[in-house]
């Protein structure tokens, strides 16, 4: 499942998340990679333990726990700290596929990565290729969206970044351990989720339909929540 995420973040936060980005120390983004993505991984990086990537990683959270679209989608019961890329002209990320345990800085803390995130900082006039490519059974799928914008898809999706040819692409990235691990059941949640919001503006809450399929909404949840 690929969804859009639209305005995680406001006018207000992107404004001071892109003054610090623009005065920030960027590392080769190559340091986070694993041994087969560092041979297809050209970008620069925050830090994660710098103090940049902490405070902004906050304002990216923060926005993400206002986000019912976002908790509708990905039923999150872990989030990876928010990092941080730039792509300048001549970088891309060649096809792979993401890892699928990742551990938190220096914690003891392990997330399986189910859903993987990518939250677009600057707008996509300001710089040219940069797509990211996501490929699941019907092709791959181009995503390029507005700044404060956000696409989440299944971890286990092949994808990659284009080479950026003009300006700088620059993102915040990170990984979502859901409650519901399989994302065909999370699908089949989603929908339900929105259809049922959809419904409520027209059908009483009261009613017993409505009260039916809220129930079998959240029978489902208990079904399938692994936790």
């Amino acid at each position: 499942m690929i969804v859009r995420i639209p305005q995680v973040l406001t006018a207000e936060e992107l404004a001071n998340v892109r003054e610090r980005l623009a005065k920030a120390s960027w590392v080769d983004g190559r340091v986070t990679a694993g041994h087969q993505n560092v041979k297809v991984k050209s970008n620069l990086q925050l830090a994660e333990d710098s103090q940049d990537a902490r405070e902004l990683g906050a304002i990216v959270m923060r926005g993400l726990e206002r986000n019912t679209l976002f908790m509708s989608a990905a039923l999150p019961r872990h989030v990876y700290p928010p990092m941080f890329n730039r792509y300048e002209p001549g970088m891309n990320f060649g096809t792979h596929i993401d890892g699928a345990i990742r551990q938190i800085g220096a914690t003891p803390q392990r997330i399986r990565t189910d859903i993987s995130a990518t939250l677009f900082l600057n707008a996509p006039e300001d710089y040219e290729g940069g797509e990211l490519l996501v490929e699941d059974t019907y092709g791959a799928h181009s995503v390029k969206l507005p700044a404060g914008d956000m696409v989440i898809y299944p971890a286990t999706s092949l994808h990659r970044v284009t080479p950026v040819t003009k300006g700088a692409r620059i993102a915040s990235f990170f990984w979502v351990q859901s409650l519901v691990k399989d994302d065909g059941e999370r699908s089949l949640l989603f929908d339900l989720d929105r259809a049922i919001a959809e419904l409520g503006q027209t059908v009483p809450g009261e009613s017993a339909a409505m009260l039916r399929l809220t129930a079998s909404y959240h029978n489902l949840v208990r079904k399938w929540t692994g936790m």
